[in-house]
């Protein structure tokens, strides 16, 4: 027996396709933006008002512009990302304004968190991406919060990042700060250094905010993630089948309105659609038909030969406990074996993205990093195998002092600093802690050994002063 989950068919791929062609070219998307409409006018593409009607000729050419694999370069350039193929993007958690503390107690995020959390992707050995909103500080103008988190990003952490979206603004002041970086605005138009996460605003629509910040990234050569989050049930149909179409309408109209403004710029396609709870009217991030929305995208998304967001370490919870690990352990699990190459919001998220835990980020690394082990393929070489230390130990012997024990376990091995794996006596002796009082030992050890990367002092006055403008 192969794996369990459901492969959909070409005959399947083709009904989905063939579904979402008739909802772009008869019931049509919503674009509340000028400059985004009249892209679609210029292009010959039906309007009426506001609403464009995508035909499959321009779908098709949108698509055969879109790369199927691209990089996002780091400040460091040796921590630079490349997206699709068979390589893998992880970042941490998204668009919380909350802290939830391991007691369950809720607060406002603050600036110190937000640049806590920079840090921490910094140091991760896992993460390869920094974020932009990983939280929303409350303690600075809202208006000019975004600046603070991108001037974060860069000073704070040297691997690539996410540019606002909050609005077409934000996108342009998140770019002017990048060229500040790279030596100008003219030098981003050829080298992706961040990507922007959009989200349509279902069913079938796309705010003023969201199409006007795919128009900038586009056209300064920057990735946009298009994406969003149907609630099924909600805001999209109840039945997930319908759900899938009408997310994949959506996603691939913010392609088509990329490819529109600059041919070849960087897409990424995906969301988090979920199901709608329908006893409370709220999203379950922690519900399985999430994974079985997530496992379909991807085969969606290898349809149209695009990269594929995947989802995160999500839970419904609000204490990093056994139903935060298991809900995150089954969204990883399922997002890693679908072949995602993009996984955002993959450390840290509770309460149904409302909140970030410091606790649960140590925790979802840890998940991650098993799941990357277990995904590891064999290598079945003759060194492997090694039939000479085999016949050498023989019947009935020992490897444990063997030579080449001691050569192989550290690499053939993940070795845990957070899990426990000793015995019950010396658990009870170090205090019996349980798993998230080692994670919160582990944030404290973390933040403490920061080390800031270098950068230029030129740079990083240039970008003071934008934020302080």
């Amino acid at each position: 027996m192969n794996g369990r989950m459901q492969t959909i068919d070409q005959s399947e791929l083709i009904k989905i396709h063939e579904a979402t062609l008739k909802v772009l070219g008869e019931t049509g998307i919503r674009f509340q933006d000028e400059e985004a409409v009249e892209i679609f006018k210029n292009h010959g593409v039906k309007t009426d008002k506001n609403v464009v009607f995508i035909d499959s000729k321009t779908l098709e050419k949108a698509l055969e512009s879109a790369p199927s694999e691209f990089t996002l370069e780091g400040r460091e350039p040796s921590k630079s990302v490349t997206i699709g193929g068979d390589h893998m993007a992880l970042a941490p958690g998204y668009g919380s304004c909350h802290i939830l503390t391991a007691s369950g107690e809720m607060r406002n995020s603050t600036c110190e968190d937000y640049d806590n959390f920079c840090k921490l992707v910094h140091t991760s050995k896992i993460l390869n991406m920094n974020g932009c909103l990983m939280v929303d500080p409350r303690d600075i103008d809202p208006l000019k919060s975004h600046r603070y988190m991108i001037r974060s990003n860069i000073l704070l952490c040297d691997k690539p990042f996410f540019g606002s979206s909050a609005s077409r603004e934000a996108a342009q002041d998140s770019l002017h700060m990048a060229g500040i970086v790279w030596g100008g605005m003219d030098e981003l138009k050829n080298k992706a250094v961040m990507i922007a996460i959009i989200n349509s605003l279902s069913p079938l629509q796309y705010s003023s905010e969201m199409a006007g910040a795919i128009i900038e990234y586009a056209k300064n050569g920057q990735a946009n993630m298009l994406g969003g989050m149907v609630m099924a049930g909600a805001t999209g149909p109840v039945q997930l089948p319908g759900t899938l179409v009408l997310q994949n309408a959506e996603f691939l109209s913010g392609v088509v309105l990329a490819q529109l403004t600059r041919a070849g710029a960087p897409c990424v396609y995906g969301g988090t659609s979920t199901i709608t709870d329908m006893r409370t009217g709220l999203p379950s991030v922690g519900a399985p038909e999430q994974m079985i929305l997530q496992n379909a995208q991807v085969q969606v998304a290898n349809y149209y030969n695009l990269p594929c967001r995947g989802s995160g370490g999500f839970s419904d919870g609000f204490i990093p406990d056994g139903q935060a690990a298991m809900e995150s352990a089954m969204a990883l699990m399922n997002t890693l074996r679908s072949g995602s190459h993009f996984i955002i919001q993959s450390a840290g998220i509770l309460s149904a993205y409302l909140a970030m835990s410091y606790e649960k980020f140590i925790m979802d690394e840890e998940i991650l990093a098993k799941l990357l082990r277990m995904f590891r393929p064999l290598e079945f070489s003759d060194e492997q195998i090694n039939l000479e230390t085999i016949h050498s130990v023989g019947i009935g012997k020992e490897y444990l002092t063997h030579p080449t024990t001691f050569q192989h376990f550290k690499k053939e091995y993940y070795i845990s600093n957070l899990t426990r794996r000793q015995s019950y006596e010396t658990w009870v002796n170090d205090g019996k802690q349980a798993i998230h009082e080692v994670a919160s030992q582990r944030v404290a050890e973390r933040i403490e050994a920061y080390i800031k990367p270098d950068i230029s002092p030129d740079i990083e006055s240039d970008l003071n002063r934008y934020v302080a403008l």
